[in-house]
């Protein structure tokens, strides 16, 4: 079946280095990919964008722009081995990076949305850059991939799931994580860091499902007993040299609780693990 991903792109390094992942990661599937830029004429010509003229001068510059840049980065990837599996096709549109990428998602049923991250002072940011938060927080119908930049591709051998097992997963949450495990025989840890004594009955059913999901998929159960849900998670996933890491935003302010740690300031600095966000959508 034919993949359909959606890669974002503001012509910097970042997202260029985005699409590369994207390329190498399904390079053995048959992928149409989607090059969206989006453009504003925020600040051109500002003192006169009132005038009609002026204001359609400057949407024309800046969409020829927008179109000059996307034949630029398909010419790039001309450059790269030929795929006759891969097929590029490009989006310039004139709105706001979110409401451009819900509706290309829905317009051509997009199965994930792989994208370049900028680094940030906020805490929140520093990780993945304010516009891959926003993404991953209100793009509720489709998985995203943030690449940190810099990242040079790794096969996903390793990848790490952190859990409290209090949740109930289904099959569609899971799938795209199920997917990229399949394609690149990876190993999926799932790591529950515990402060309690045992698992409940709540959270041994929510074992049971995930393994009856990862199915015969190689996975393991880890566990960890330690107060410091923070640093277990980055020591874990700097001991198990993870390639992924997985989360499922089952909560609005799922990143604002995740990402308020002094430890994801840090290792947002310094990591260069691509992180899969998955949601609780309903196919």
């Amino acid at each position: 079946m034919k993949r359909k991903i959606l890669l974002p792109t503001d012509f910097s390094e970042n997202s260029w280095n985005a699409i590369k992942y994207a390329i190498e990661l399904f390079e053995n599937e048959t992928c149409d990919f989607y090059l969206l830029n989006v453009f504003s004429t925020i600040g051109f010509a500002s003192d006169n964008i009132m005038v009609p003229e002026m204001g359609e001068i400057a949407f024309n510059s800046v969409k020829k722009n927008s179109e000059k840049g996307l034949d630029k980065f398909l010419y790039r990837i001309s450059l790269r081995k030929d795929n006759p599996n891969h097929e590029f096709f490009t989006i310039s549109m004139y709105d706001t990076l979110l409401y451009s990428i819900k509706e290309v998602v829905e317009k051509n049923t997009i199965d994930l949305i792989i994208m370049g991250t900028k680094g940030s002072s906020n805490v929140l940011t520093a990780f993945f850059g304010s516009n891959t938060v926003t993404v991953m927080e209100k793009v509720r119908n489709c998985p995203v991939i943030a690449i940190p930049e810099k990242t040079n591709f790794k096969t996903p051998y390793e990848i790490v799931f952190p859990t409290s097992l209090k949740t109930q997963y289904n099959s569609n949450e899971l799938q795209q994580l199920v997917d990229i495990a399949s394609l690149n025989n990876s190993t999926i840890r799932i790591l529950h860091i515990q402060k309690e004594n045992s698992l409940d009955e709540e959270q041994l059913n929510n074992k049971k499902i995930l393994r009856d999901n990862f199915g015969p998929l190689e996975h393991s159960f880890h566990y960890i007993r330690d107060v410091d849900l923070y640093t277990s998670l980055y020591k874990f996933i700097e001991i198990m040299n993870t390639d992924m890491i997985v989360f499922i935003n089952k909560e609005h302010s799922f990143f604002e609780n995740i990402f308020s740690n002094p430890m994801v300031k840090e290792l947002g600095y310094h990591s260069k693990i691509p992180v899969l966000t998955l949601h609780d959508f309903k196919k």
